[in-house]
């Protein structure tokens, strides 16, 4: 997980889901393996099965989101700078081709959602976006093609 970056929101998002798995969703999941155990023969069981399954995937889950908050390198807002674009900044770009406006959020990785505009400082447009000024035009190598787009804002 070297180079890992998370922005404070996403660090807060990802403590928040680990508590609801460790508070709420253990003690469920320990109570669907008592009561498929009161079934009988854990051999022939599929519900014992079903539930052990369910605690693997969600002590999985558990042990990956420490891991990221262990060893992910947390960017503060207090030190996000609107001089070049970073992770934790939002930029408002221009696609000449399509003459319209794009608003994404550079975030680290296990943050990237696209649906929310939140793109990841690995992908493709997050990397080439990496490092440039207001005014800059980006051209960038997607596996749809191309994009050219230019920096009109940096928050």
């Amino acid at each position: 997980m070297a180079d890992l970056v998370i922005t404070a929101q996403g660090k807060k998002e990802l403590e928040k889901r680990l508590r609801f798995l460790k508070v709420e969703r253990r003690p469920i999941v320990a109570e669907h393996i008592k009561v498929a155990r009161e079934y009988g023969d854990l051999s022939e069981n599929s519900e014992y099965d079903a539930a052990k399954k369910e605690q693997t995937q969600l002590e999985s889950e558990i042990f990956t989101i420490e891991e990221t908050l262990r060893n992910a390198k947390v960017v503060e807002a207090k030190h996000i700078t609107t001089d070049t674009i970073d992770v934790g900044n939002t930029v408002i770009l221009y696609d000449a081709e399509f003459d319209e406006e794009l608003k994404y959020r550079i975030v680290g990785s296990i943050e990237s959602n696209p649906d929310k505009g939140y793109v990841s400082n690995e992908s493709p447009i997050g990397k080439a976006l990496l490092g440039k000024k207001e005014g800059d035009e980006v051209k960038i190598q997607t596996p749809g093609g191309e994009l050219i787009l230019k920096v009109i804002k940096i928050s």
